[in-house]
């Protein structure tokens, strides 16, 4: 668990992540992040929890037309 306060950005108040936080997700100065709403709080996470449910849509159109795309691959 870590600790973050609140800091002052221009008129804005943002947190500033530990270096460690960073590496653990796989982020760089400029990338985007995304805050849900979560059972205990929130969750702050690298993927867009939108593109998850597009993706899992496609993939099960991907398997109800799976010998039709067998079909088109030949």
């Amino acid at each position: 668990m870590s600790v973050l306060r609140l800091t002052q950005i221009g008129n804005s108040v943002g947190v500033i992540l530990p270096k460690e936080t960073l590496a653990r997700l796989k982020l760089v100065k400029g990338d985007t992040v995304f805050l849900t709403d979560a059972a205990n709080g929130v969750t702050l996470t690298p993927y867009d929890p939108a593109l998850e449910e597009q993706l899992k849509l496609g993939r099960e159109f991907m398997h109800d037309y799976r010998d039709t795309f067998h079909q088109l691959a030949k």
